[in-house]
């Protein structure tokens, strides 16, 4: 009988839980089964869960498969009409050990992802086949961009307890891992449903203090407007907390910000980028951008592509925009997709330009690089090093950078 397979799409959230599923799809002793973590942030992406279910099935016919993720909660019917498919977990219920028990559950189980409160953290000891690890110390959001699907998928914001977070990553050190990645769906909301309400600068500072031994730690997206003083703080002086921070930015325009109802400025964004670069100079940022929202015309897409050089943007993530059911923005006037997509290219051709020099920049700099495949890792900066030698996937090993290409560096081991 074969194994068990986890197919995971979307963010580092996924990626957690799937972690979670697999320990609990073990101890209920399944077999046989293909099991997709699916993602609604993009159609293309539920398009591709669909595409990979069918494949599967061709693969292994008499395979059980369980779809779950945020497709799976938001559109649980979608995936309960594929012949296919012979179990739909929502978010709430993959995580639930007796979900796994094979037999146990109705065809779709699928509860009121709103109804949530508490955000209770299911502990790992390490993530399949990955040196980096991921914690999941928030969930859910409590804003309502015009855009988004999310927040259906995922439920309100609900923040894991300090203790419970250190406790994860102090498991996960112990276990071998270098890095940690703090992760959730809007980790800079976390604190506000705690007693007390604490900012995230709080929770970075109290890992990096009581977890002496974790050599390296991230954050995931995001939202710089929420940015506490704390935060700030920790970021500036604190090296143990890596210099590359991904920001949730959308567009460069105040009024497709408006209708996108996001909470920021494009002034807020341009002063919170120089102000963190001015307190440490080796900082480097991406950002999440859309392209061709409704209604954003010539002179509102230039506002993008030049916030692009006025936040100093390393990496960019860029979305052709793509009109989710149900949400706002699906109802407002939309443009024509080949302006979409030629808007898209023309953003990502601006951040290849922007990576490029950047990588350049590096050329003779000493580095520490996460080793994460026998030949390549990740410098500090989130840029891909390569290696000529054979190296320890888990090691971090100091590294001069000899030459750069378009996308990654190349480097040798240093004394």
């Amino acid at each position: 009988m074969s194994a068990t397979e986890f197919v995971t799409f979307g963010c580092r959230l996924n990626t957690y839980e799937s972690e979670v599923m697999r320990s609990h799809a073990a101890k209920a002793g399944l077999q046989d089964a293909f099991v997709f973590n699916t993602c609604a942030v993009t159609i293309e992406a539920t398009r591709q869960a669909r595409q990979a279910i069918r494949h599967a099935h061709r693969e292994r016919p008499d395979a059980k498969i369980i779809v779950t993720g945020c497709a799976a909660q938001t559109t649980p019917e979608m995936f309960a009409e594929m012949p296919e498919v012979s179990l739909v977990l929502g978010n709430e219920e993959k995580l639930q050990p007796h979900s796994w028990i094979p037999g146990a559950n109705a065809r779709v189980r699928v509860s009121e992802i709103m109804s949530l409160r508490k955000n209770n953290l299911h502990m790992i000891e390490g993530l399949t086949e990955r040196t980096r690890a991921f914690v999941q110390v928030q969930n859910g959001c409590d804003h309502r961009c015009t855009f988004c699907i999310i927040p259906f998928g995922r439920g309100n914001s609900r923040s894991v307890e300090i203790a419970e977070a250190v406790e994860q990553v102090r498991r996960l050190v112990a276990n071998g891992y270098s890095e940690v990645v703090l992760s959730g769906v809007d980790i800079t909301s976390w604190g506000t449903d705690l007693e007390g309400a604490p900012k995230l600068g709080r929770l970075v500072a109290c890992i990096l203090r009581d977890v002496p031994d974790l050599k390296r730690l991230r954050l995931s997206s995001i939202d710089s407007i929420e940015a506490d003083p704390e935060l700030m703080e920790v970021l500036a002086f604190e090296h143990r907390l890596m210099s590359h921070i991904h920001l949730s930015l959308q567009s460069g325009d105040n009024m497709i910000l408006k209708r996108m109802k996001r909470r920021h400025r494009r002034e807020d964004s341009v002063a919170f980028c120089e102000a963190l670069k001015a307190r440490r100079p080796d900082m480097v940022f991406g950002a999440d951008i859309i392209a061709g929202f409704p209604t954003e015309t010539d002179e509102m897409f230039k506002n993008s592509l030049r916030i692009v050089d006025e936040c100093g943007l390393t990496y960019l993530h860029v979305f052709p925009f793509s009109p989710r059911p149900e949400t706002p923005a699906a109802r407002m006037p939309q443009l024509d997709k080949g302006l979409i997509k030629e808007r898209a290219g023309r953003l990502r051709t601006k951040g290849q330009e922007r990576l490029t020099k950047f990588l350049n920049s590096s050329v003779g700099a000493i580095q520490h690089v996460l080793v994460e495949t026998r030949n390549s890792g990740r410098n500090e900066q989130f840029a891909t090093v390569r290696f000529a030698q054979s190296l320890s996937p888990g090691a971090i090993v100091k590294a001069q950078v000899m030459a750069a290409s378009a996308n990654y560096l190349e480097a040798r081991l240093s004394a």
